[in-house]
């Protein structure tokens, strides 16, 4: 990655070319293209506004989602009331937690061997196929999996933005994780030979 210029136009094509990866991102969070649209143009604008706050200190994309996060949470917190968690839609993922666990607690079946994570980690396909896991969870499930994980908020704020109970939080990331679990063995780990 070369250098970022103040040069405008320099700035303007080096941004113009994290705008899909940065629109993914948000899609992905947020999951509604709208709003998608609105924090990543935000972020592009705060970034050509203030070039200067760059400073050359990590990668230009590493800086810009860095901002979107801050952008997605800020659009999240503005339409809390557009976002309804229905708590049904956790309610067919019972069947997965009896189908993972004994009664004693302990697995059902062993899980896979992922073979080595750290490698697996570096593949672009990988990410494709997380992303796509993570597209096909239920809406509640979903914001609250990228709000703890991608966007790194603590339970206590995600309790506080979504409005829902620890406990309530704990059983939404635990079956999130489940399916994750079970979509990635089949769409990714399972057809690999260890």
């Amino acid at each position: 990655m070369p250098d970022l210029q103040i040069d405008p136009m320099s700035l303007d094509r080096q941004l113009a070319q994290h705008r899909d990866y940065l629109l993914r991102f948000a899609r992905l969070q947020l999951r509604n293209d709208a709003w998608a649209e609105d924090a990543v143009s935000e972020t592009l604008l705060a970034a050509l506004v203030k070039p200067q706050s760059f400073g050359n200190r990590s990668q230009l994309k590493t800086w810009l989602v860095g901002i979107l996060k801050h952008k997605v949470i800020d659009i999240l917190r503005q339409r809390k009331r557009e976002v309804a968690l229905d708590p049904q839609d956790g309610d067919a993922s019972e069947e997965l937690d009896a189908l993972a666990f004994k009664a004693d607690g302990h697995y059902a079946a062993q899980p896979s061997d992922w073979g080595n994570p750290e490698q697996e980690l570096s593949s672009r396909q990988f990410f494709a196929v997380l992303e796509a896991c993570t597209d096909k969870l239920p809406a509640a499930m979903g914001r609250v999996f990228l709000m703890r994980e991608w966007l790194e908020l603590s339970s206590d704020e995600i309790c506080k933005e979504l409005q829902v109970t620890p406990t309530n939080l704990y059983v939404l990331l635990h079956r999130a994780r489940l399916r994750l679990r079970e979509c990635l063995e089949l769409n990714w780990f399972g057809g690999r030979v260890a």
